[in-house]
C-alpha cells in the first residue's frame, strides 16, 4: 500500500539507520515488471468485461451489476499501480497534491474490490441456499442501492489516506529520496488496523457463505454442480493464498515500527520487506485475477467472448 513503500529504517532515539539496501534493490527490480504484467492483464480482462456486459448481457441482474461495479473497482485499483511501479524505481517525484490524490484513489479501487467480492458471496449464498427468497424483486434497484453505498463506504474508508498522505524525505546510508506515505505514526496504525479489519470481516463473510453453498451444492451429484463446488473453492483459496500472508506482514511491520521485539532488529526488518514485496506483489495482483474467476470461467461469458472475438477477427480480415 501507498502508506508501506519505505526504504529505510530510523530508528528513534538512536543513531542508526537500517539500511534495507538488497531488500530495495529486490523491489525496484521486480515489482515495476510485475506491475507492468498486472496492469496489462487487469486492463485487459476488465475492460473486456465491461465491453461483454455492455454489447450481451441484461443488465437487469444483480450479478451482472455487481460484476459491472467489480470490473469498476478492479480498474479504478489498477490505476494506482503504474505510480507505484515508478516510486520503486525513482521514489516520489510528484507534487504532494497528487501523492494525496493517486493514493486515496488507490485505496478506493483496493476496498471497493473486497466490498464487492463480498457483496457477490452473500448474494450467491441467497441465491443457492434460501432460493425460496424473492431475489428478483426490485433487483436494478436494489443492486444500484447497494452498489452506491459500497461505494460511499469505499470512499469514507479511503479518506484518511487522502487527508494524512504527505511527501517526505527517507534517508539511505549513501542518498535521500521522497516518500508518498502517512507521516502521522497514529492515522499509520489506524489504516493498519482498518485494512485488516475489512479482510477479517470480508473473509469471514466469504468463509461462511461458501461452506454453507458447498454444503448445500454437495447434497446433489450433478456435473455442474460438482464443477461448481471446484470454481468455489478455487476462488475462496486464491482469496486466502493472496491476502493472509499480506495482511499478517503489514501487521508484523507495525510491530516492527514501533520496535516491538523480536522485530526490533535490522535483520528481522530486512526479512520482513523481502517477505512484504512478496505478498504484496501475490495479493495486488488480484484486480487481474477476478476477471477470470467472476466471469469468464462462466459458461455464458466464455461463449460471449468467442462472439466478440469472432467479430473483431472478421473486421480485422
Amino acid at each position: 500500500m501507498a502508506d508501506n513503500f519505505n526504504y529505510t529504517y530510523d530508528y528513534s532515539g538512536e543513531d542508526e539507520i537500517c539500511d534495507s539496501g538488497n531488500a530495495v534493490k529486490f523491489s525496484s527490480f521486480a515489482i515495476p515488471i510485475f506491475f507492468s504484467v498486472v496492469i496489462t492483464l487487469s486492463l485487459t480482462g476488465n475492460i473486456l468485461v465491461l465491453v461483454i456486459l455492455a454489447l450481451y448481457e441484461n443488465m437487469k441482474s444483480l450479478t451482472n451489476i455487481f460484476i459491472l461495479n467489480l470490473a469498476l473497482s478492479d480498474l479504478v485499483f489498477t490505476a494506482g499501480l503504474p505510480f507505484w511501479a515508478v516510486y520503486h524505481v525513482l521514489g516520489w517525484v510528484l507534487s504532494k497534491r497528487l501523492c494525496q490524490v493517486v493514493t486515496f484513489i488507490f485505496f478506493i479501487g483496493f476496498y471497493s474490490s473486497i466490498l464487492f467480492l463480498t457483496i457477490m458471496t452473500i448474494y450467491r449464498y441467497l441465491a443457492v441456499v434460501h432460493p425460496h427468497l424473492d431475489m428478483d424483486r426490485h433487483r436494478v434497484s436494489s443492486g444500484i442501492i447497494v452498489s452506491v453505498i459500497l461505494w460511499g463506504v469505499s470512499v469514507g474508508a479511503a479518506m484518511p489516506y487522502f487527508l494524512h498522505s504527505s511527501v517526505h524525505v527517507i534517508y539511505h546510508s549513501d542518498r535521500e529520496s521522497f516518500a508518498c506515505e502517512i507521516g502521522d505514526s497514529l492515522w499509520k496504525t489506524i489504516g493498519i488496523y482498518q485494512q485488516n479489519i475489512f479482510f477479517l470481516v470480508a473473509f469471514g463473510v466469504m468463509t461462511f457463505c461458501y461452506t454453507q453453498i458447498l454444503l448445500k451444492i454437495t447434497r446433489t451429484r450433478s456435473h455442474t454442480k460438482s464443477r461448481a463446488v471446484r470454481l468455489i473453492f478455487s476462488i475462496v483459496t486464491v482469496f486466502f493464498a493472496g491476502w493472509v500472508p499480506y495482511n499478517i506482514v503489514i501487521f508484523l511491520r507495525m510491530l516492527a515500527d514501533h520496535l516491538i521485539a523480536p522485530f526490533d532488529t535490522c535483520d528481522a526488518r530486512n526479512n520482513l520487506e523481502y517477505a512484504f514485496a512478496v505478498s504484496r506483489l501475490v495479493a495486488f495482483s488480484h484486480c487481474c485475477l477476478n476477471p477470470i474467476f467472476y466471469a469468464f470461467v462462466g459458461v455464458t461469458f466464455r461463449g460471449h467472448l468467442k462472439s466478440l472475438l469472432h467479430r473483431m477477427f472478421v473486421k480485422v480480415q
